[in-house]
């Protein structure tokens, strides 16, 4: 089982304000293109994403199902890869003092992914998460209302010695 984590500068709703917007699915998840909602409304449960993945000259058409969806807490997915199987993929938003920790945990369900599942795949999965992750850190952390932390930072460094901008650390 691939579990991963990663603490993210801002508040658990403003990470679930991405992830529950489907059409940018494919902003944050690697490997996927073209994401758009082609069942019900996405998060709740029994919504589907389809996307296109591409490995080499391949193009793969894949969707993604909400099978379970705790609004601001967790999303747990499935997603359909056709000859390689099903996965299932659950995503939880813990507060973390005034940040969000963000728990990925994926293992095959169904098909070739299962029963090919090793220590080789796991390490693929998590170098995969761990782009993940990052990415869905980029994204929600460019996206976040400014809190006053860039400002402090500057008023730190912009007046050392007494002379405004000036200084050296």
């Amino acid at each position: 089982m691939a579990v991963r984590h990663r603490l993210i500068q801002v508040s658990p709703s403003a990470v679930w304000t991405v992830l529950a917007d489907g059409g940018r699915y494919a902003d944050w998840v690697v490997g996927t293109s073209d994401a758009h909602v082609v069942r019900g409304q996405w998060p709740q449960t029994g919504a589907a994403i389809r996307y296109e993945v591409w490995l080499g000259p391949v193009r793969l058409c894949n969707e993604t199902v909400v099978r379970r969806c705790e609004e601001g807490l967790c999303l747990e997915l499935e997603a359909h890869a056709g000859v390689l199987g099903t996965a299932r993929i659950a995503i939880e938003l813990r507060p973390w003092g005034e940040y969000c920790l963000v728990i990925v945990d994926e293992h095959p369900l169904q098909g070739a992914g299962g029963r090919l599942h090793n220590v080789g795949f796991e390490t693929l999965i998590q170098l995969r998460h761990r782009a993940m992750l990052a990415r869905l850190a980029r994204l929600c952390e460019s996206e976040a209302p400014d809190d006053g932390r860039a400002r402090s930072a500057m008023s730190d460094t912009s007046t050392v010695s007494g002379r405004s901008g000036t200084g050296h650390a």
